[in-house]
């Protein structure tokens, strides 16, 4: 699959938009209720929240026939060389096939003095943690989350970037 990952810019932000809503969707249809997710989705993801990510974290894209498929928001570095990975989104069809881990690949490839990346996911988000999981992260605390009063249970996953400089 012939594919090409950039940065994101200003006029990717409805695809973008697309895509978190989709695949939000897909993955918490039976996890986080449609009414709960939507009023996310339009808080998180509002065309001035995609704004301020762009100003203050590190988006990337991924294009398939020019077409934006997916993307992945990573945080400024922290101390300690410690990064957020706020997201890795696909379209439910384009999941599969390593565009995820070219995301991550991205990410850790650009973002200067990144040592650890860390993740949260949602428990019953199985796909993710499967995701997550095989490409290195490990699982240091479990928490809960509230989203407009559905609780959620949370699983904080960190990967050591030093170990793993290259995703598989």
């Amino acid at each position: 699959m012939e594919y090409l990952i950039r940065e994101m810019k200003q006029g990717d932000i409805e695809a973008v938009q697309k895509v978190a809503e989709v695949s939000w969707e897909d993955t918490y249809k039976d996890i986080i209720p449609i009414e709960i997710q939507k009023r996310f989705l339009a808080s998180a993801y509002s065309h001035e929240m995609m704004e301020k990510r762009l100003e203050t974290s590190f988006l990337y894209v991924v294009e398939i026939k020019g077409e934006i498929k997916g993307f992945a928001n990573f945080s400024q570095v922290k101390e300690g060389g410690e990064v957020e990975l706020g997201a890795i989104y696909l379209l439910p069809e384009n999941q599969g096939y390593g565009l995820g881990a070219a995301l991550l690949e991205k990410g850790i490839q650009s973002i200067d003095g990144i040592e650890k990346i860390y993740i949260n996911v949602e428990e019953e988000n199985l796909t993710g943690k499967a995701f997550y999981s095989n490409k290195g992260f490990q699982e240091v605390s479990e928490f809960e989350d509230d989203l407009y009063g559905h609780k959620s249970k949370m699983l904080r996953m960190v990967m050591p970037v030093e170990v793993n400089r290259k995703i598989g």
